[in-house]
């Protein structure tokens, strides 16, 4: 294994705003009248909308709009970052000086919309980090499918035998783990089941821990 890009998930892994999404799933979808609950909102991380809208009318009803739900999360999640900012995860920027001065590809697999993904960049100093940066509505099945790895991968120009993925979310890992990205999970508001860790290259506790987990890559290839 010759780990030569390091591509990563967005809403969770570099920025805190898992927490954010869920929450205001909840606010916009309970101002409806829809009971949505903590549970269900965990559920919709890095959730494709072709899968997280039928999930919701089957749970919530035939009546339940998809479109305007989420644009109300969207105005509330905008509202609360316009007044409190927008916060990297911690050891983000040391990771990326880190892959930068030995020479790792850097990219991101996310399935937020592209204008979104440019907006936090921007907000953050961070545009022009990464060599690669791939949205959702970039492919046509989104997560938990594995299509924007393999894109992202391809966009790279490597294999995917050569990518390790950072991620917080079930649905992120398996997308991962299906396009043949090594997936490493930093989990962000939930803990892996047994299940899930199956798919599991590494589990870190935080984005400083990537370097080690690149440095015993390189161990394991040396011996």
């Amino acid at each position: 294994m010759n780990i030569k890009a390091v591509i990563f998930d967005m809403d969770g892994v570099m920025f805190d705003t898992e927490r954010l999404l869920t929450k205001y799933w909840c606010r916009a979808a309970n101002e409806m009248g829809f009971p949505m609950k903590m549970a269900d909102a965990l559920e919709l991380r890095s959730l494709a909308r072709r899968y997280a809208e039928p999930m919701l009318k089957e749970r919530f009803g035939e009546e339940f709009s998809y479109r305007k739900v989420r644009a109300r999360r969207i105005e509330l999640m905008e509202e609360h970052i316009e007044r409190n900012g927008l916060k990297t995860k911690p050891f983000l920027r040391l990771l990326l000086d880190y892959l930068d001065k030995n020479g790792y590809k850097k990219a991101i697999a996310t399935s937020t919309d592209y204008e979104r993904t440019v907006t936090y960049l921007q907000m953050t100093g961070l545009e022009n980090r990464f060599d690669v940066v791939c949205c959702g509505p970039s492919v046509e099945h989104g997560k938990p499918k594995p299509d924007i790895y393999l894109f992202t991968v391809q966009k790279l120009g490597l294999r995917p035998c050569e990518c390790l993925a950072v991620e917080d979310s079930p649905n992120g890992i398996i997308s991962a783990y299906d396009a043949g990205v090594f997936p490493v999970l930093i989990p962000d508001l939930t803990q892996p089941d047994p299940e899930l860790l199956k798919k599991v290259y590494r589990k870190c506790s935080s984005l400083v821990d990537i370097i080690g987990v690149l440095d015993t890559v390189k161990y394991e290839l040396f011996y």
